[in-house]
């Protein structure tokens, strides 16, 4: 019997949105919800319904019978599916037949590839989703090029939906897939397949499914409940067409219908009624009439005799006996199912019909026994089916071996032939002059020779559509990923700016807050405590909490292990660190883009390392830190040579003989980095690496021998070299090639020198600040001596002290003055609002750790600044040397003369003392 086209008339009617893996409670719901579009709002519409022509006339329904690969362990079958293409999901359905109302399954196409192979068997296609390969085979290789190039254009119908670009993405992408024909054309792309009306479409439903060698071998064991329920579904819409008179062909109610269909697509126009189980079946029947009554009028031309009509009839019985067969299967299956529930049932009625609890516990017991039996023989099938595993492995094995054998005998086979080929060519040579018809090709031979040529030309046409198909597969997909790709960037940049807001946010929260910590004393008390609780509500944010969400993007630990928020003894020191890290993290994410790419994308260009313009401007900007050890070893490198084995040397050294400074150095080690992770405990990893280091460097260089401030320019050099022996000679490279001589010698005299030329500096950039200092009498080098002394270490925040490092370990000392006089700059008009003495000092000892804007200072220190040559910094060096060596000669004489004076005053008190002494005798 041919089925009518109850689905595919309307095939979007009976499928449901999505269906991944159907089970029992998913196809009620389902078959509900597909119903919901199909069901009349009332019987009396059932005549009335409109028939409209489409909107999209030239859009066609995807779908069609097609074999899908089913693999049962080992067991690989064929199994005939019809196909629909869902357009709300981007999913491709699949039912048993035409007429079921649930799908078995769906595939996934919005993620999904496809592949054709040219060594499969013809028709034969693959659908790889992330989680399975779906192995499908069309009719004719027409059919599956067809099927293959429609659901390409449907992905990427869908893909571009789903997604939109934003403004400035390139034209490749926005262009859309189909209407590339001269692309197409041009780079070897498969050509629009024509569309194989007889099997794929709307008019393949009403063809009979395609039969298989038994009658169960198509029916789904995997999804049983939805056989079940697309079973009952047919059968009762079987029994309504029919009527109570059996005449299968009683149509009259629905010729009217079917008259003014024509040409025009049938759209079901119906509202949702879920609650009306009656409409189903009515549904179901107009369907079924329609087609019956179209493929009779169809038919009808055809059919003029009485003939005819008994031979359809006879083929239709025919049909209908398959179907009965089936059906009685599955009925016999039923049966046993519902054997089974009676029989539980009726223990179960026993148990509660027992008197007493000795009867139920007797039926109990029963029970367990037959559970364990039960179990024992599951065990005993188990063990069964191990053994038979195994056996099949071994099998498989085997088999491999002999295939494995087969290859080798056809390869000497294939050897010999090629031998006999030889010998036979060289033999026709040898007798092509005595024997005339060696020149002569046989017919057969020829026509062999034509049918291999035939043979090698369908191979090429098969590779040739094969590469036109991966083309436009790879095309696409390529297409798809640039898509994706620009959609994260344009996210990404969404969501570090949202990130630099929401720290703005949180860092306006906590200045409103100071300002009220500031005037708490004359808010009420209610008030008051609030702004207490709000503070130390604040103060006990933890930044991990938010880390699954990344709602607070500021970390407790930069990249090298310094703390991001400092952690303050005052209070209020604490909420202004906290402050000050909100609003560093959020100058860092707005310029993360702007600034930060481009500059990393000019450090990942440059492969090999050499001094230039570029190269210095580069390091200016700051070194990223996936860059940042390979660009300090190489300036180390550049003014260090390295010598074998002097480091070891200076450590055996060191054990053998305890240094003078070894005690200083075990002082200032637990000193050093104190807001740093690697150096705050005194069981740290670089602990005592950094011991070795000074330890070696001052057996290194005995003039110097350990000076405090070492320590600190060595656990920086360890940060980020992390090899001891690069920290080293990195210290080694800072003191005695960077740093003037006797910069850290016992007098610190270049040090002191270095002081009066910053201050000489400072009068001529800042003269304004300058006459400020001198108004309220402020030295400024109670503050600056120690950013010279150790390159700004525990002055500067991380970020920022790490891009000064890499600029002066470049260009030597003259980067700290630029960037000394960068910070005063910085901060000036702060300083100047402050008109009292003791403020100004304590905002100096603290306003380096207020600096958030790291590329505002670097602007400042390299450009701002300029002219800042180094031969002026020689000259104002070599002057103010000679100024404090001669002072420091004053003073030598001063200090001698004040010695020779007591001791002469000491000598006249001793001889009156003597004197006086005398006289008493």
């Amino acid at each position: 019997m041919k089925k009518g086209p109850g689905s595919g008339a309307c095939p979007s009617a009976g499928v449901p949105d999505k269906i991944t893996e159907p089970n029992s409670d998913d196809n009620r719901s389902n078959g509900a919800s597909a119903m919901e579009k199909d069901v009349l709002s009332s019987p009396g519409e059932l005549e009335n319904i409109q028939l409209k022509p489409s909107s999209e006339t030239h859009r066609k329904k995807l779908c069609g019978y097609l074999n899908k690969l089913g693999i049962r362990g080992p067991i690989k079958t064929w199994k005939s599916r019809w196909f629909i293409y869902d357009e709300n999901k981007c999913h491709l359905l699949y039912y048993r037949t035409a007429q079921d109302i649930n799908p078995l399954g769906s595939i996934d196409l919005s993620s999904a590839s496809f592949d054709c192979k040219v060594e499969n068997d013809e028709g034969v296609f693959e659908i790889r989703t992330p989680n399975r390969v779906f192995t499908l085979k069309a009719i004719s290789k027409q059919a599956m090029m067809y099927w293959l190039q429609q659901l390409q254009v449907r992905r990427w119908e869908f893909c571009s939906a789903q997604s939109r670009l934003p403004v400035g993405s390139s034209q490749l992408v926005n262009e859309p897939l189909v209407g590339r024909t001269n692309v197409a054309d041009d780079e070897g792309f498969l050509p629009p397949v024509k569309t194989p009306t007889e099997v794929v479409g709307l008019q393949a439903a009403s063809l009979p499914a395609p039969q298989t060698a038994t009658a169960l071998q198509n029916i789904s064991l995997k999804h049983p409940w939805t056989e079940i329920q697309n079973t009952v579904y047919n059968i009762c819409g079987s029994k309504q067409l029919w009527g109570n008179d059996g005449n299968v062909f009683n149509f009259n109610k629905f010729q009217e219908h079917s008259e003014q269909e024509g040409e025009v697509e049938v759209q079901c126009t119906v509202k949702e009624t879920p609650e009306d189980g009656r409409m189903e079946s009515k549904l179901n029947l107009f369907r079924k009439a329609k087609w019956m009554n179209s493929s009779l009028t169809e038919e009808q031309p055809r059919e003029r005799n009485s003939m005819d009509k008994v031979n359809v009839l006879q083929q239709q019985m025919l049909t209908l006996t398959e179907e009965v067969k089936s059906q009685k299967e599955l009925v016999k299956l039923l049966h046993k199912a519902l054997e089974a529930a009676q029989q539980e049932k009726r223990v179960s009625s026993m148990y509660l019909t027992a008197a007493e609890d000795k009867d139920r516990l007797e039926l109990v017991r029963h029970k367990v026994r037959q559970i364990s039996d039960l179990t024992s023989r599951l065990e005993a099938v188990e063990q069964e089916k191990k053994e038979l595993e195994q056996i099949v492995a071994l099998r498989d094995s085997h088999i491999q071996e002999l295939k494995e054998h087969v290859q080798l005998l056809m390869e000497k086979n294939h050897a010999k032939q090629q031998v006999i080929m030889a010998l036979t060519e060289q033999r026709a040579r040898e007798h092509s002059d005595s024997l005339q018809e060696a020149n002569t090709i046989t017919a057969e031979t020829l026509y062999k020779q034509q049918e291999e040529i035939e043979h090698l030309k369908d191979d090429i046409d098969a590779y040739k559509t094969q590469n036109q198909f991966l083309n436009s597969e790879i095309h696409q997909v390529t297409r798809l990923w640039t898509r994706v790709a620009e959609n994260e960037k344009a996210l990404l940049m969404k969501c570090a700016y949202l990130q630099a807001q929401n720290c703005q946010m949180e860092s306006k929260y906590l200045t409103v807050l100071r300002k009220l910590q500031e005037t708490v004393c004359g808010l009420p008390s209610s008030h008051a405590e609030m702004v207490r609780n709000l503070i130390q509500e604040a103060l006990r944010w933890d930044v991990k909490e938010g880390a699954d969400l990344n709602l607070n993007p500021v970390s407790e630990y930069d990249e090298y292990g310094f703390m991001t928020v400092p952690d303050y003894e005052v209070e209020d020191w604490k909420l202004l660190a906290k402050i000050q890290a909100l609003e560093m993290k959020s100058n860092n994410l707005r310029s993360q883009e702007a600034v930060e790419k481009p500059l990393r994308d000019r450090w990942n260009s440059i492969v090999e390392l050499s001094p230039s313009a570029e190269l210095k401007s580069l390091i200016r900007s700051g070194i990223p830190v996936e860059h940042r050890q390979r660009v300090w070893k190489w300036i180390v490198s550049q003014h260090c040579s390295y010598l074998p084995d002097h480091y070891q040397q200076l450590l055996r050294q060191s054990k053998s003989t305890e240094h003078p400074a070894c005690r200083q150095i075990e002082l200032d080690l637990p000193r050093t980095l104190t807001n740093n992770k690697h150096f705050s405990s005194p069981t740290s990893q670089l602990i005592p690496k950094l011991r070795r280091v000074l330890l070696a460097f001052s057996w290194h260089n005995p003039a110097i021998g350990y000076c405090q401030g070492l320590n600190r320019l060595a656990a920086v050099a360890l940060l980020v070299l992390e090899d001891e022996e690069n920290a080293f000679w990195c210290l080694v490279h800072i003191v005695e090639n960077l740093m003037p001589a006797d910069y850290y010698s016992d007098t610190l005299i270049t040090s002191q020198v270095d002081q009066r030329v910053f201050k000489d500096f400072l009068a001529e950039k800042l003269p304004r600040l300058t006459t400020h200092f001198e108004q309220y009498q402020i030295d400024v080098s109670l503050i600056t001596f120690n950013w010279f002394l150790v390159a700004f270490v525990d002055s500067l925040v991380s970020d920022i002290l790490l891009r000064v490092w890499d600029a002066f370990l470049y260009e030597g000392t003259k980067v700290i003055f630029r960037y000394a006089l960068a910070i005063f700059k910085y901060n000036e008009e702060e300083i100047l609002r402050i008109h009292d003495s003791v403020e100004i000092y304590q905002y100096l000892r603290f306003f380096t750790r207020m600096i958030v804007d790291g590329r505002k200072l670097l602007n400042i220190a390299f450009n701002d600044l300029n002219p800042f040559p180094m031969k002026l910094l020689r000259n104002r060096r070599r002057i103010h040397r000679g100024e404090l060596e001669t002072e420091l000669c004053e003073l030598e004489q001063i200090k001698a003369a004040y010695v020779k004076g007591r001791a002469e005053q000491g000598s006249r008190g001793l001889e009156e003392a003597v004197s006086e002494e005398e006289e008493e005798i």
